[in-house]
């Protein structure tokens, strides 16, 4: 395994996936799980997103993504989180941050997050996954939008999700 993902013998190698997850999607899904074959714990860190107009509260959010982590391959958990991202990856000694990439807008601006985030923890890898092919075109914005129009998100959005996904307003 090459070093930038390994860790000292007997250590996991943990890998942390952030986002607010509002919802969680299949595209969020697909990288999860992927990632999960990868590293020996992904933690799904839902971000509080103070700075956001969210759909779902900080818990639903959790709830949701709990759900479909539960049906995942190896070990993932999910926790929730608030402030800098590397500062999370200290607090739980990951050594890699995962990031989904749909296109080159995405891959623009999460180069530049992971560039700053190795200057604040040179110690903490970043990993882009692109979503199968299939699911690139999926955001959580658009199936908010979709859904709050009255449009059939199942096939955006795991069971779970659709369920929860009845018209409603943002939250404050």
């Amino acid at each position: 395994m090459s070093s930038a993902l390994a860790s000292p013998a007997g250590t996991a190698r943990v890998a942390v996936y952030s986002g607010t997850f509002d919802p969680i999607t299949l595209g969020h899904e697909d990288v999860t799980r992927r990632a999960a074959l990868l590293f020996d714990e992904v933690i799904v860190a839902v971000a509080m997103a103070h700075h956001k107009k969210t759909r779902f509260s900080l818990q639903e959010r959790l709830d949701m993504v709990a759900e479909v982590a539960a049906r995942m391959p190896g070990r993932v958990r999910v926790l929730p989180f608030d402030g800098l991202i590397m500062d999370f990856c200290r607090q739980q000694v990951a050594t890699a941050v995962v990031r989904g990439i749909r296109n080159l807008t995405d891959f623009d601006y999460e180069a530049q997050m992971a560039a700053m985030n190795r200057k604040l923890n040179p110690a903490v890898e970043t990993v882009f996954l692109l979503p199968q092919a299939e699911l690139q075109c999926i955001s959580s914005t658009l199936v908010r939008e979709i859904s709050q129009l009255g449009g059939d998100v199942s096939q955006m959005v795991s069971e779970p999700v659709a369920r929860r996904l009845l018209p409603r307003p943002l939250q404050a």
